[in-house]
């Protein structure tokens, strides 16, 4: 067994050095600052307690260590994961209830195996079916449904549900409640948030600050919202005069337990579990191959879901909640110089620190906070802009993109990726089922040959070229017959048919039943088919046939050669007769 292959941790470790642990530690502090509100922030998103956000940040950044191949990714709970597990728990259970707390460590022990199967059978390529207007609009939908309900925290009222119209109503309905202490720290929060985001680098520069250092405070910018709010609500007692606080973290570190056994459960989750992989895994993926780039390293996708896999299974196994990599904390790792996933494990030990020692002030944090935290956060996941930028360059991706917003919006994310998924794949089938092919001619003095409609071409009236622009396989079979025999009839004076194919990379078991009555058609219409530029793949596959002893005419390296010898018969051709 290749052990290197499913523990890259070997690539990377036997030459780790001091320098390497430095930046390692210096990004690992500087995440775990981050890390620390969002895990709490995104399990009270998920509906969970506090703590659980915190479990899910310890061992699950471990084992990504341990597994997963890219030296930056943050992994943990993450927005628009912890907005589809509370979609999936909210049918089930109470939010925060036992039953709850027990359907998330199912989620995330259920994602752990799924994702570690596909990996082990390599089958990141699944996650191609997810096209990127889908993703985008899905996470841009999903992104106004995290901060639509997260404004509830903020007012401080009473709200529910799992849709952009449904959370609205509550949120209207409840309005008369709002809690003035809640509103303000809320809104200050929130402000201070968005001052910090835009503004606050460049003010620091101007004061003399470096820019890294600079960069750095801007980015620890939640972690004195939380101090400050802290603060307050405890001098203040708050809680006093109704604003929510998080309340009573349990201390210590999680202890190990087993998901539940119940099969009508697992069978309730399954589709949930299976949204929640491929969605996280697409997410992290991203992250992973983005800042690989930038340094010219790269990442392995089928390795990445073992890695992932690995982590969700910690997660579960330990209390947590799905995890995944997260873009805006790998970011961070990134810029801080984190060079080796040791910085995650560094992390995890921060966190689990937090977990022995912060608790008890953790209790007096403002939820208000933690809503005002997310709602900055996903602000970055809105790209309502790229619904105009799709629909100038294709109306169907536009359409499956509209189509995963709107559901997304008004019924359940659940709804909203597997309509995007189905419309991706049945559009994408629509188009290749009606491959482009143009009739193309020889470029006056040269070898190339180009669509007649689009260009002066020379052209023979007993040749005609008819380049496909498309891989050849059941949904196109029969339009190509169509296409040729248009174009045989359309042409009287036809003696030769040149099928130029560039663009086709497979030609399938009905593909090929089409090309053999394409020829027996030609055939008795005195007209020979011949084939040109013809990829070795293809044409390995269709030696392995009868087609090529039954073709009425030949097999051209090029096109070009086709034209000299079919124009100028500079080569015998076998009778169509």
């Amino acid at each position: 067994m290749n052990f290197k292959r499913y523990l890259p941790i070997l690539h990377w470790a036997p030459g780790y050095g001091r320098s390497q642990a430095t930046s390692d530690m210096v990004a690992a502090v500087i995440v775990t600052g981050m890390l620390i509100p969002q895990s709490l922030a995104y399990a009270l998103l998920a509906g969970l307690p506090a703590h659980i956000g915190l479990y899910a940040s310890i061992l699950p950044l471990i084992l990504y260590a341990l597994f997963g191949t890219s030296r930056t990714l943050s992994v943990g709970p993450v927005a628009v994961v912890s907005l589809m597990t509370a979609a999936a728990l909210a049918p089930l259970a109470e939010a925060g209830s036992p039953e709850y707390v027990a359907g998330a460590i199912l989620l995330a022990v259920m994602s752990g195996l799924m994702l570690t199967l596909m990996g082990v059978f390599r089958l990141g390529f699944l996650a191609n079916f997810l096209s990127h207007p889908v993703i985008s609009g899905f996470i841009t939908a999903s992104g106004i449904v995290i901060a639509a309900s997260q404004l509830k925290h903020i007012f401080g009222i009473k709200a529910s549900g799992q849709n952009l119209l449904t959370i609205g109503q509550s949120l209207v309905g409840s309005l008369g409640d709002t809690n003035l202490p809640t509103l303000l720290i809320g809104t200050g929060a929130l402000l201070f948030l968005v001052f910090a985001r835009k503004q606050l680098k460049p003010l620091l520069i101007r004061l003399g600050v470096g820019s890294r250092l600079a960069d750095i405070l801007t980015k620890t910018a939640p972690i004195l919202a939380i101090v400050v709010t802290t603060l307050v609500a405890w001098l203040l007692q708050l809680d006093t005069q109704g604003v929510r606080l998080v309340g009573v973290v349990p201390s210590g570190l999680p202890e190990l337990i087993m998901p539940s056994m119940d099969l009508g459960l697992w069978q309730q989750l399954t589709v949930s579990a299976l949204l929640i992989s491929v969605v996280g895994f697409v997410e992290s993926v991203s992250v992973g191959q983005t800042l690989a780039a930038k340094r010219r390293q790269k990442i392995d996708p089928d390795q990445e879901l073992i890695g992932l896999g690995a982590a969700n299974l910690g997660a579960g196994f330990s209390g947590g909640m799905p995890v995944t990599g997260g873009f805006s904390r790998s970011v961070v790792n990134f810029d801080a110089g984190a060079e080796t996933p040791a910085a995650g494990a560094y992390a995890a030990v921060g966190i689990a620190l937090a977990t022995l020692f912060l608790t008890p002030a953790i209790a007096f944090l403002p939820q208000a906070t933690l809503a005002a935290t997310i709602i900055v956060a996903v602000a970055t996941l809105i790209d309502l802009p790229a619904l105009g930028r799709t629909w100038r360059y294709s109306r169907t991706d536009f359409g499956a993109m509209l189509a995963t917003i709107v559901l997304t919006l008004v019924h359940s994310v659940e709804a909203g990726i597997i309509a995007g998924v189905l419309l991706s794949i049945g559009l994408f089938l629509y188009r290749t089922s009606r491959p482009h092919c143009a009739v193309v001619g020889r470029v006056p003095g040269t070898e190339h040959f180009r669509n007649v409609l689009r260009h002066k071409v020379e052209l023979c009236p007993k040749v005609a070229f008819l380049r496909v622009d498309e891989s050849l396989y059941f949904a196109n079979a029969r339009f190509l017959e169509e296409a040729v025999m248009d174009l045989a009839a359309c042409e009287p004076e036809l003696k030769d048919l040149v099928l130029v194919c560039p663009a086709v990379n497979l030609v399938d078991a009905s593909a090929l039943e089409s090309l053999e009555a394409i020829n027996e058609r030609l055939k008795d219409a005195r007209v020979r088919l011949h084939l040109s530029e013809v990829k070795g793949p293809v044409m390995d596959r269709l030696k392995r046939t009868e087609f090529l002893s039954h073709l009425s005419g030949q097999v051209f390296l090029s096109t070009y050669e086709a034209w000299q010898a079919l124009t100028g018969n500079q080569s015998p051709l076998k009778d169509a007769a």
